[in-house]
């Protein structure tokens, strides 16, 4: 997801800066930073953060189960904030906007951690899912990356699911 930081937004930067040291390869210091960061906000963070924070840390575990639990509160939070009502403020139609194009990869990273706990049916939901909410998504670097993304997805559960061969 690319970061769109609103001006002055310090745990935004903070999340930024571990998300550059996980795609540098140092993924313990990015779930350490990570986790301290998550302390302090929790689940009553602004969903923003902790969408985009649990987005991430999830890509820093080593457990197939962990991974799910970060990707099902990344998608928790960004469902508190779509669903919710939205104000007249920039900051939240920014956030809305930005959590919404972020929703295909959410169910993607899903139906993978499914795949991997090779529970199938709850991968094709959530693959299915993300091909449902792909619509959002513009037609740049990003939207083309997330829609290859979830046709690498499609052919992997085709040789994947039970009873079907490669």
């Amino acid at each position: 997801m690319e970061q769109r930081e609103v001006p002055g937004d310090a745990v935004m930067t903070r999340i930024g800066q571990a998300i550059m040291l996980l795609h540098a390869g140092d993924r313990e210091e990015a779930r350490n930073r990570f986790g301290v960061i998550w302390s302090e906000i929790g689940e009553r963070g602004e969903a923003l953060h902790r969408c985009t924070l649990a987005h991430y840390m999830a890509d820093t575990q080593d457990d197939p189960g962990d991974e799910l639990a970060w990707d099902l509160r990344a998608l928790t939070a960004a469902e508190g904030l779509t669903g919710a009502m939205v104000t007249d403020t920039t900051a939240r139609h920014r956030d809305t906007d930005a959590v919404r194009a972020l929703v295909p990869s959410l169910h993607l990273n899903l139906a993978e951690d499914y795949m991997k706990l090779q529970r199938f049916e709850a991968a094709r939901l959530h693959l299915d899912r993300a091909w449902n909410a792909v619509g959002v998504l513009e037609d740049d670097g990003y939207g083309g990356g997330v829609r290859a993304a979830l046709g690498r997805m499609e052919q992997r559960m085709r040789g994947s699911a039970p009873g079907e061969g490669a």
